[in-house]
């Protein structure tokens, strides 16, 4: 893209990933092994990711990949060229040696194209998702016995920023702010905005909530949290990251939602999304546009249960504007901050508890969630939600985009 930022906000924002971000909020330590993920687009931020690494004293493993544009797209090249037995394909040993050597991994999300897959068959893209599941779930097992982290950043592109109905500069600004990359100390200021989520999430367990009903003009929606749950948040998995959440019982969602954002996923568009539940099941999705990739989603192994239930603070949040990016859209502020749910996998770190100790047929018992999918979905409208707590009385949690806690 044209706008590329200063070299101070590139120093910066590599120095908030690998030494905030990273580590839950406590950086890396000397010695560990950093997975550093970026594509051509992000190349500013990806040299200044490395660079971090190694002056942290860190061993850095690079994954530099190009972009998926209009001159070249390698993954619609896959897609459009693969044969099933390709498509299924999962490169066990590579994969496996590489969870086993790392202690961190820091992604940069970079669009280049943000539909570089429109068109692609919605069941192809889904049928890989299927196939790499194993990668997610061993990253999963080592993170659940405290052995890895992960964070996630954004290097914005021209092709964002157009459809986020923006110049490349105005981008960049919603990013400096929401980052804190425009104040001369961001990881202290970082470090303070956890302390006082901290405080929120605290608030929210001692309540002890057995379920929530989100209601507005747009939603009517009953969530039952379930056994031994709690909710997390903040400490630097997500940069930013506002929002506070937890993976409830999917048995007990019932009602319906609706979603006033644009969902970008699988290099598609989707939008205008309803979601109909009952039985802890959606069933019946719909969409105003892209409703063939959505139904395919909803129809992957489990990716029609509730994996994940989320608040974001509008008084928290400096990200004010749509950014066609989940990462920011997720944790926007505005008027009425945001709720949002996630389609499948549920977070084991949302059982109050050791996560380690769960095994699959305990996880299952919970009620948490398992698939190759997870699928955040966004509203900015004003909703209220209100806790039943186990016993029996009510209290209003959350109302005009602020907790009331």
């Amino acid at each position: 893209m044209s706008y590329k930022p200063d070299q101070q906000v590139l120093e910066r924002y590599a120095d908030v990933l690998v030494n905030f971000a990273l580590g839950g909020g406590d950086g890396v330590r000397a010695g560990d092994v950093v997975l550093v993920v970026a594509s051509e687009s992000a190349k500013p931020l990806y040299v200044e990711l490395m660079r971090a690494v190694v002056r942290a004293g860190c061993h850095p493993i690079g994954h530099y990949s190009p972009d998926d544009d209009g001159d070249y797209n390698v993954t619609r090249d896959f897609f459009e060229l693969a044969s099933d037995g390709q498509i299924d394909f999962f490169p066990a040993r590579y994969r496996r040696g590489l969870v086993d050597e790392i202690d961190h991994m820091v992604a940069v999300l970079s669009d280049a194209d943000m539909q570089a897959l429109e068109g692609v068959p919605p069941a192809k893209i889904m049928r890989r998702g299927m196939s790499m599941k194993p990668w997610m779930e061993w990253r999963s097992e080592k993170e659940n016995a405290g052995k890895f982290t992960w964070t996630l950043g954004l290097y914005g592109t021209a092709a964002m920023a157009a459809e986020a109905g923006m110049s490349d500069t105005e981008y960049w600004q919603q990013i400096i702010q929401a980052c804190f990359l425009d104040e001369p100390d961001p990881i202290k200021r970082w470090r303070e905005v956890s302390a006082q989520l901290s405080d929120y999430k605290s608030r929210l367990n001692a309540l002890d909530i057995e379920r929530v009903h989100v209601l507005g003009e747009d939603v009517d929606l009953e969530i039952v949290l379930g056994e031994s749950r709690q909710w997390v948040g903040g400490g630097g998995r997500n940069v930013p990251s506002f929002e506070i959440f937890t993976s409830p019982d999917w048995r007990g969602t019932k009602g319906w939602i609706y979603f006033n954002q644009p969902l970008y996923r699988y290099g598609n568009l989707v939008k205008g999304i309803r979601l109909e539940f009952d039985g802890g099941r959606v069933v019946n999705a719909t969409a105003e546009l892209g409703e063939e990739l959505l139904k395919e989603m909803v129809a992957t192994e489990n990716a029609d249960k509730l994996g994940e239930f989320s608040l974001t603070d509008s008084r928290f949040s400096r990200i004010t504007k749509f950014m066609a990016e989940t990462l920011y859209d997720e944790n926007v502020g505005g008027p009425f901050g945001n709720t949002h749910i996630a389609l499948g996998k549920s977070y084991l770190d949302c059982f109050a508890g050791d996560p380690s100790g769960i095994d699959a047929k305990e996880a299952e018992r919970l009620g948490f969630n398992d698939s190759s999918v997870h699928t955040d979905i966004i509203s900015t409208t004003d909703r209220t939600v209100t806790a039943t707590l186990r016993d029996g009385s009510e209290a209003v949690i959350y109302a005009g985009g602020e907790f009331q806690l």
